[in-house]
Protein backbone atom coordinates (compact mmCIF):
# COMPACT_ATOMS: atom_id res chain seq x y z
CA UNK A 1 0.00 0.00 0.00
CA UNK A 2 1.37 3.43 -0.95
CA UNK A 3 1.88 6.10 1.68
CA UNK A 4 -1.05 8.57 1.93
CA UNK A 5 -0.40 11.90 0.23
CA UNK A 6 0.88 14.78 2.35
CA UNK A 7 -1.33 17.79 1.72
CA UNK A 8 0.06 21.08 0.45
CA UNK A 9 -0.87 23.02 3.58
CA UNK A 10 1.54 20.90 5.60
CA UNK A 11 4.27 21.16 2.98
CA UNK A 12 4.15 24.96 3.32
CA UNK A 13 5.05 24.91 7.02
CA UNK A 14 8.71 26.06 7.46
CA UNK A 15 11.28 23.42 8.34
CA UNK A 16 13.43 23.74 11.50
CA UNK A 17 16.59 25.84 11.49
CA UNK A 18 19.90 23.99 11.26
CA UNK A 19 21.74 26.14 13.78
CA UNK A 20 21.47 24.84 17.34
CA UNK A 21 20.96 27.04 20.37
CA UNK A 22 23.45 26.70 23.20
CA UNK A 23 21.67 27.00 26.54
CA UNK A 24 22.64 27.09 30.18
CA UNK A 25 20.22 26.75 33.07
CA UNK A 26 20.26 27.07 36.85
CA UNK A 27 21.76 24.26 38.96
CA UNK A 28 18.29 23.28 40.20
CA UNK A 29 16.89 23.08 36.65
CA UNK A 30 19.96 21.11 35.57
CA UNK A 31 19.27 18.51 38.25
CA UNK A 32 15.70 18.19 37.06
CA UNK A 33 16.75 17.82 33.43
CA UNK A 34 19.29 15.13 34.31
CA UNK A 35 16.48 13.35 36.18
CA UNK A 36 14.51 13.41 32.90
CA UNK A 37 12.00 16.09 33.78
CA UNK A 38 10.65 17.34 30.43
CA UNK A 39 10.33 21.08 31.18
CA UNK A 40 12.71 23.98 31.68
CA UNK A 41 10.93 27.15 32.76
CA UNK A 42 11.79 30.66 31.63
CA UNK A 43 13.12 31.75 35.02
CA UNK A 44 15.52 28.77 35.07
CA UNK A 45 17.34 29.83 31.89
CA UNK A 46 20.60 31.70 32.53
CA UNK A 47 21.87 32.11 28.97
CA UNK A 48 20.87 31.50 25.32
CA UNK A 49 23.48 31.76 22.57
CA UNK A 50 21.41 33.58 19.91
CA UNK A 51 17.94 34.57 18.78
CA UNK A 52 15.75 31.74 17.61
CA UNK A 53 12.21 30.80 16.68
CA UNK A 54 9.74 28.31 18.13
CA UNK A 55 10.78 24.73 17.46
CA UNK A 56 14.49 25.40 17.04
CA UNK A 57 16.65 22.71 18.58
CA UNK A 58 18.71 23.61 21.62
CA UNK A 59 21.61 21.94 23.39
CA UNK A 60 21.57 22.30 27.16
CA UNK A 61 25.09 22.35 28.63
CA UNK A 62 26.32 22.17 32.20
CA UNK A 63 28.78 24.67 33.67
CA UNK A 64 31.69 22.61 32.34
CA UNK A 65 30.28 22.92 28.79
CA UNK A 66 29.39 19.25 28.77
CA UNK A 67 26.33 18.06 26.88
CA UNK A 68 23.26 17.38 29.03
CA UNK A 69 20.18 17.36 26.81
CA UNK A 70 18.45 18.28 23.56
CA UNK A 71 15.31 20.39 23.72
CA UNK A 72 12.88 22.43 21.63
CA UNK A 73 12.80 26.20 22.13
CA UNK A 74 9.35 27.56 23.09
CA UNK A 75 9.54 31.39 23.29
CA UNK A 76 5.77 31.84 23.74
CA UNK A 77 5.43 29.64 26.81
CA UNK A 78 6.60 29.81 30.43
CA UNK A 79 7.96 26.34 29.63
CA UNK A 80 10.86 27.81 27.66
CA UNK A 81 12.48 24.51 26.65
CA UNK A 82 10.77 21.15 26.09
CA UNK A 83 13.31 18.39 26.62
CA UNK A 84 13.51 15.61 24.02
CA UNK A 85 16.65 13.68 24.90
CA UNK A 86 18.96 13.40 27.92
CA UNK A 87 22.35 11.68 28.03
CA UNK A 88 24.80 11.41 25.19
CA UNK A 89 24.75 13.77 22.18
CA UNK A 90 22.43 12.57 19.44
CA UNK A 91 20.90 14.13 16.31
CA UNK A 92 17.16 14.83 16.41
CA UNK A 93 16.32 13.66 12.89
CA UNK A 94 13.99 11.26 11.08
CA UNK A 95 15.70 8.30 12.70
CA UNK A 96 15.19 9.80 16.17
CA UNK A 97 11.50 10.46 15.55
CA UNK A 98 11.10 6.94 14.19
CA UNK A 99 12.78 5.34 17.21
CA UNK A 100 10.76 7.45 19.67
CA UNK A 101 7.42 6.71 18.02
CA UNK A 102 8.28 3.01 17.59
CA UNK A 103 9.03 2.84 21.33
CA UNK A 104 5.66 4.42 22.10
CA UNK A 105 3.86 1.94 19.86
CA UNK A 106 5.68 -0.96 21.51
CA UNK A 107 4.30 0.22 24.88
CA UNK A 108 0.83 -0.18 23.40
CA UNK A 109 1.23 -3.70 22.09
CA UNK A 110 -2.04 -4.73 23.72
CA UNK A 111 -3.74 -2.55 21.10
CA UNK A 112 -1.41 -2.91 18.13
CA UNK A 113 -1.44 -6.73 18.34
CA UNK A 114 -5.22 -6.98 18.73
CA UNK A 115 -6.91 -8.75 15.77
CA UNK A 116 -9.24 -5.74 15.54
CA UNK A 117 -6.38 -3.23 15.78
CA UNK A 118 -7.47 -1.31 12.68
CA UNK A 119 -10.87 -0.62 14.27
CA UNK A 120 -9.72 0.41 17.75
CA UNK A 121 -9.08 3.81 19.32
CA UNK A 122 -6.10 4.43 21.59
CA UNK A 123 -3.45 7.00 22.42
CA UNK A 124 -0.29 6.56 20.37
CA UNK A 125 1.76 9.43 21.83
CA UNK A 126 1.03 10.75 25.32
CA UNK A 127 3.02 13.97 25.18
CA UNK A 128 5.82 14.33 27.71
CA UNK A 129 5.20 10.81 28.97
CA UNK A 130 6.36 9.45 25.60
CA UNK A 131 9.18 11.96 25.16
CA UNK A 132 7.28 14.51 23.03
CA UNK A 133 6.26 17.41 25.25
CA UNK A 134 3.04 19.12 24.22
CA UNK A 135 2.31 16.65 21.41
CA UNK A 136 -0.56 14.15 21.54
CA UNK A 137 -1.50 11.51 18.98
CA UNK A 138 -4.74 9.54 19.21
CA UNK A 139 -5.74 6.84 16.76
CA UNK A 140 -9.36 6.27 15.77
CA UNK A 141 -9.54 3.24 13.47
CA UNK A 142 -7.76 4.41 10.29
CA UNK A 143 -7.36 8.06 11.33
CA UNK A 144 -4.61 9.70 13.37
CA UNK A 145 -5.44 12.88 15.28
CA UNK A 146 -2.48 15.07 16.23
CA UNK A 147 -3.19 17.54 19.05
CA UNK A 148 -0.62 20.30 19.38
CA UNK A 149 -0.27 22.23 22.64
CA UNK A 150 2.87 24.14 21.66
CA UNK A 151 4.12 25.94 18.57
CA UNK A 152 7.45 24.10 18.82
CA UNK A 153 5.93 21.27 16.80
CA UNK A 154 5.06 23.12 13.60
CA UNK A 155 8.58 22.92 12.08
CA UNK A 156 8.78 19.17 12.81
CA UNK A 157 5.24 18.27 11.81
CA UNK A 158 6.02 17.08 8.31
CA UNK A 159 8.78 14.69 9.41
CA UNK A 160 6.74 13.33 12.30
CA UNK A 161 3.62 12.87 10.17
CA UNK A 162 5.54 10.81 7.62
CA UNK A 163 6.95 8.57 10.34
CA UNK A 164 3.54 8.12 11.97
CA UNK A 165 1.97 7.11 8.67
CA UNK A 166 4.77 4.62 7.99
CA UNK A 167 4.61 3.00 11.42
CA UNK A 168 0.83 2.88 11.86
CA UNK A 169 -0.37 2.31 8.30
CA UNK A 170 -3.22 4.78 8.87
CA UNK A 171 -4.92 6.42 5.92
CA UNK A 172 -5.46 9.96 7.16
CA UNK A 173 -4.14 12.57 9.59
CA UNK A 174 -6.05 15.41 11.26
CA UNK A 175 -4.36 18.26 13.15
CA UNK A 176 -6.07 19.77 16.19
CA UNK A 177 -4.74 22.97 17.76
CA UNK A 178 -5.05 24.00 21.38
CA UNK A 179 -6.75 27.32 22.02
CA UNK A 180 -3.48 29.09 22.81
CA UNK A 181 -2.13 28.14 19.37
CA UNK A 182 -5.18 29.15 17.35
CA UNK A 183 -4.50 32.83 18.10
CA UNK A 184 -0.83 32.73 17.04
CA UNK A 185 1.21 31.83 13.96
CA UNK A 186 -0.05 28.52 12.57
CA UNK A 187 1.48 28.75 9.08
CA UNK A 188 -1.92 28.40 7.42
CA UNK A 189 -3.04 25.39 9.45
CA UNK A 190 -6.38 25.62 11.22
CA UNK A 191 -7.92 23.40 13.87
CA UNK A 192 -9.37 20.28 12.28
CA UNK A 193 -7.30 20.38 9.08
CA UNK A 194 -6.68 17.12 7.26
CA UNK A 195 -2.96 17.27 6.51
CA UNK A 196 -2.36 13.83 5.01
CA UNK A 197 -4.38 11.16 3.26
CA UNK A 198 -8.16 11.06 3.30
CA UNK A 199 -10.55 11.54 6.20
CA UNK A 200 -14.20 11.26 5.29
CA UNK A 201 -16.67 13.95 6.32
CA UNK A 202 -18.54 13.26 9.53
CA UNK A 203 -17.56 11.27 12.61
CA UNK A 204 -15.11 8.36 12.59
CA UNK A 205 -16.40 5.05 13.97
CA UNK A 206 -14.26 2.84 16.16
CA UNK A 207 -14.49 -0.03 18.65
CA UNK A 208 -14.02 0.14 22.42
CA UNK A 209 -14.26 -3.20 24.21
CA UNK A 210 -16.46 -4.50 21.42
CA UNK A 211 -18.81 -1.50 21.52
CA UNK A 212 -19.18 0.93 18.64
CA UNK A 213 -18.57 4.65 19.11
CA UNK A 214 -18.12 7.64 16.87
CA UNK A 215 -15.64 10.48 17.32
CA UNK A 216 -15.86 13.93 15.80
CA UNK A 217 -12.14 14.16 15.12
CA UNK A 218 -12.31 17.58 13.46
CA UNK A 219 -14.42 19.66 15.85
CA UNK A 220 -15.10 17.49 18.91
CA UNK A 221 -13.61 18.08 22.34
CA UNK A 222 -9.92 17.22 22.67
CA UNK A 223 -9.36 14.73 19.81
CA UNK A 224 -12.96 13.54 19.64
CA UNK A 225 -13.27 11.10 22.56
CA UNK A 226 -11.91 10.77 26.11
CA UNK A 227 -9.72 7.70 25.76
CA UNK A 228 -8.17 7.98 29.23
CA UNK A 229 -11.36 6.77 30.96
CA UNK A 230 -11.67 3.53 28.95
CA UNK A 231 -10.87 1.16 31.84
CA UNK A 232 -13.17 3.07 34.21
CA UNK A 233 -16.01 2.86 31.70
CA UNK A 234 -15.43 -0.88 31.44
CA UNK A 235 -15.63 -1.18 35.24
CA UNK A 236 -18.93 0.69 35.35
CA UNK A 237 -20.26 -1.66 32.68
CA UNK A 238 -19.29 -4.65 34.81
CA UNK A 239 -21.29 -3.25 37.76
CA UNK A 240 -24.38 -2.10 35.89
CA UNK A 241 -26.53 -5.23 35.50
CA UNK A 242 -30.11 -4.52 36.62
CA UNK A 243 -29.06 -1.14 38.00
CA UNK A 244 -30.38 2.39 37.48
CA UNK A 245 -27.48 4.65 36.48
CA UNK A 246 -27.00 8.43 36.52
CA UNK A 247 -24.19 9.67 34.24
CA UNK A 248 -23.30 13.28 35.11
CA UNK A 249 -21.10 15.33 32.74
CA UNK A 250 -21.92 12.53 30.30
CA UNK A 251 -20.32 14.12 27.23
CA UNK A 252 -20.75 11.73 24.28
CA UNK A 253 -21.98 8.89 26.45
CA UNK A 254 -18.95 6.71 27.10
CA UNK A 255 -20.05 5.65 30.57
CA UNK A 256 -23.71 5.52 29.51
CA UNK A 257 -23.13 3.10 26.64
CA UNK A 258 -20.94 0.79 28.74
CA UNK A 259 -23.54 0.78 31.51
CA UNK A 260 -26.35 -0.01 29.07
CA UNK A 261 -24.31 -2.75 27.43
CA UNK A 262 -23.58 -4.14 30.89
CA UNK A 263 -27.27 -4.69 31.49
CA UNK A 264 -28.35 -1.49 33.21
CA UNK A 265 -32.09 -1.19 33.69
CA UNK A 266 -31.94 2.55 32.97
CA UNK A 267 -29.37 5.25 32.27
CA UNK A 268 -29.98 8.98 32.61
CA UNK A 269 -27.25 11.13 31.00
CA UNK A 270 -26.77 14.79 31.95
CA UNK A 271 -24.60 17.33 30.15
CA UNK A 272 -24.58 21.08 29.50
CA UNK A 273 -24.07 20.55 25.77
CA UNK A 274 -27.00 19.46 23.62
CA UNK A 275 -24.71 18.46 20.69
CA UNK A 276 -22.63 16.13 22.87
CA UNK A 277 -25.76 14.50 24.26
CA UNK A 278 -27.01 14.07 20.70
CA UNK A 279 -23.72 12.26 20.02
CA UNK A 280 -24.38 10.13 23.12
CA UNK A 281 -27.76 9.16 21.70
CA UNK A 282 -26.13 8.20 18.40
CA UNK A 283 -23.51 6.15 20.22
CA UNK A 284 -26.25 4.36 22.10
CA UNK A 285 -28.11 3.68 18.86
CA UNK A 286 -24.95 2.25 17.27
CA UNK A 287 -25.04 -0.48 19.91
CA UNK A 288 -28.78 -1.20 19.64
CA UNK A 289 -28.57 -5.01 19.79
CA UNK A 290 -26.83 -5.00 23.19
CA UNK A 291 -28.44 -1.94 24.80
CA UNK A 292 -32.03 -2.55 23.74
CA UNK A 293 -33.28 -3.48 27.21
CA UNK A 294 -31.96 -0.27 28.80
CA UNK A 295 -34.21 2.78 29.13
CA UNK A 296 -31.92 5.63 28.06
CA UNK A 297 -32.76 9.28 28.66
CA UNK A 298 -30.82 12.54 28.39
CA UNK A 299 -31.11 15.93 30.03
CA UNK A 300 -29.41 19.14 28.91
CA UNK A 301 -28.46 21.39 31.79
CA UNK A 302 -25.90 22.50 34.34
CA UNK A 303 -24.88 19.38 36.27
CA UNK A 304 -25.04 21.06 39.68
CA UNK A 305 -28.53 22.43 39.05
CA UNK A 306 -29.84 19.21 37.49
CA UNK A 307 -28.61 17.13 40.42
CA UNK A 308 -30.38 19.46 42.86
CA UNK A 309 -33.63 19.14 40.92
CA UNK A 310 -33.33 15.35 40.66
CA UNK A 311 -32.86 15.08 44.43
CA UNK A 312 -35.79 17.41 45.11
CA UNK A 313 -37.90 15.26 42.80
CA UNK A 314 -37.10 12.18 44.84
CA UNK A 315 -34.99 10.49 42.16
CA UNK A 316 -32.33 7.99 43.19
CA UNK A 317 -29.94 5.62 41.45
CA UNK A 318 -27.89 2.50 42.08
CA UNK A 319 -24.83 3.99 40.37
CA UNK A 320 -23.92 7.66 40.04
CA UNK A 321 -21.00 8.59 37.76
CA UNK A 322 -19.54 12.10 38.19
CA UNK A 323 -16.83 12.84 35.63
CA UNK A 324 -16.45 16.64 35.36
CA UNK A 325 -14.10 18.65 33.16
CA UNK A 326 -11.01 20.23 34.66
CA UNK A 327 -11.85 22.80 37.31
CA UNK A 328 -8.27 24.05 37.81
CA UNK A 329 -6.62 25.36 34.66
CA UNK A 330 -4.26 27.38 36.87
CA UNK A 331 -2.81 26.85 40.33
CA UNK A 332 -4.92 29.75 41.57
CA UNK A 333 -8.05 27.73 40.71
CA UNK A 334 -7.24 24.77 42.99
CA UNK A 335 -9.21 25.95 46.02
CA UNK A 336 -12.25 26.62 43.86
CA UNK A 337 -11.88 23.20 42.28
CA UNK A 338 -11.83 21.51 45.69
CA UNK A 339 -15.00 23.37 46.66
CA UNK A 340 -16.62 22.17 43.43
CA UNK A 341 -15.64 18.56 44.16
CA UNK A 342 -17.09 18.89 47.67
CA UNK A 343 -20.34 20.22 46.27
CA UNK A 344 -20.53 17.45 43.66
CA UNK A 345 -19.97 14.77 46.29
CA UNK A 346 -22.76 16.16 48.46
CA UNK A 347 -25.14 16.32 45.49
CA UNK A 348 -24.22 12.86 44.23
CA UNK A 349 -24.71 11.26 47.65
CA UNK A 350 -28.24 12.62 47.81
CA UNK A 351 -28.92 10.56 44.67
CA UNK A 352 -27.16 7.26 45.50
CA UNK A 353 -29.36 4.57 47.01
CA UNK A 354 -28.08 2.77 50.13
CA UNK A 355 -25.71 0.07 48.95
CA UNK A 356 -25.21 1.86 45.62
CA UNK A 357 -22.01 2.97 43.90
CA UNK A 358 -20.46 6.42 43.55
CA UNK A 359 -17.80 6.85 40.92
CA UNK A 360 -16.24 10.31 40.99
CA UNK A 361 -13.27 11.54 38.97
CA UNK A 362 -10.97 14.53 38.59
CA UNK A 363 -8.93 15.41 35.51
CA UNK A 364 -7.44 18.57 37.06
CA UNK A 365 -3.69 18.03 36.99
CA UNK A 366 -3.10 20.77 39.55
CA UNK A 367 -5.30 18.97 42.06
CA UNK A 368 -3.25 16.15 43.58
CA UNK A 369 -4.66 12.69 44.13
CA UNK A 370 -4.35 13.21 47.89
CA UNK A 371 -6.29 16.49 47.72
CA UNK A 372 -9.02 14.99 45.57
CA UNK A 373 -9.62 11.81 47.54
CA UNK A 374 -9.43 13.62 50.89
CA UNK A 375 -12.00 16.13 49.61
CA UNK A 376 -14.44 13.43 48.49
CA UNK A 377 -14.10 11.48 51.75
CA UNK A 378 -14.44 14.60 53.90
CA UNK A 379 -17.58 15.56 52.00
CA UNK A 380 -19.05 12.07 52.52
CA UNK A 381 -18.39 12.24 56.26
CA UNK A 382 -19.97 15.68 56.38
CA UNK A 383 -22.99 14.33 54.50
CA UNK A 384 -23.38 11.48 56.97
CA UNK A 385 -23.02 8.79 54.30
CA UNK A 386 -20.44 6.09 55.13
CA UNK A 387 -18.52 4.93 52.06
CA UNK A 388 -16.51 1.77 51.51
CA UNK A 389 -13.72 2.27 49.03
CA UNK A 390 -13.68 -0.30 46.24
CA UNK A 391 -10.86 1.04 44.07
CA UNK A 392 -8.80 4.06 43.14
CA UNK A 393 -7.77 4.30 39.50
CA UNK A 394 -6.00 6.59 37.04
CA UNK A 395 -5.36 6.71 33.34
CA UNK A 396 -5.78 3.68 31.10
CA UNK A 397 -2.65 1.85 29.93
CA UNK A 398 -2.24 3.88 26.71
CA UNK A 399 -1.77 7.00 28.90
CA UNK A 400 1.50 6.16 30.69
CA UNK A 401 2.80 8.60 33.30
CA UNK A 402 6.48 9.45 33.19
CA UNK A 403 6.69 12.44 35.55
CA UNK A 404 4.71 13.83 38.46
CA UNK A 405 2.83 16.55 36.59
CA UNK A 406 1.77 14.06 33.95
CA UNK A 407 -0.53 12.28 36.39
CA UNK A 408 -3.78 14.20 36.00
CA UNK A 409 -6.64 11.67 36.11
CA UNK A 410 -7.90 10.37 39.45
CA UNK A 411 -11.04 8.29 39.95
CA UNK A 412 -12.58 6.51 42.88
CA UNK A 413 -15.26 3.84 43.23
CA UNK A 414 -17.13 3.70 46.55
CA UNK A 415 -20.04 1.68 47.89
CA UNK A 416 -22.32 4.07 49.74
CA UNK A 417 -24.06 3.08 52.96
CA UNK A 418 -27.28 4.40 54.43
CA UNK A 419 -27.19 7.38 56.72
CA UNK A 420 -28.28 10.93 57.28
CA UNK A 421 -27.89 12.91 54.04
CA UNK A 422 -26.97 16.58 54.03
CA UNK A 423 -29.51 19.06 52.68
CA UNK A 424 -26.81 20.99 50.84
Amino acid sequence: MSRPEIHRRLLRVPRPNDKRLAVRVTPDALRHVKAHHPWVFEESVTSISHEATAGDLAVIFDNDRKFVAMALYDPESPIRFRVLHVGRPTPIDDNWWRATIATALARREVFTSDPAAEELAYRVINGENDGMSGFIVDRYADVLVLKLYSGVWFPHLLAITRVLLDLTGCGGVVVRLSRNLEHGETFGLVDGDVVAGVVAEGPVRFLEDGLVFEADVRTGQKTGHFLDQRANRRRIGSMAADRDVLDVFASTGGFSVHAAAGGARSVHAVDLSAPTLAAAERNMALNEPVVRACAFSTEVGDAFEVMVQLARGGESYDIVVVDPPSFAQRQANVEGALRAYTRLTHLALRLVRPGGILMQASCSSRVTAEQFFDTVLDAARDAGRPMTELERTGHDIDHPVGFREGEYLKAGFWRVGAGHTSSR
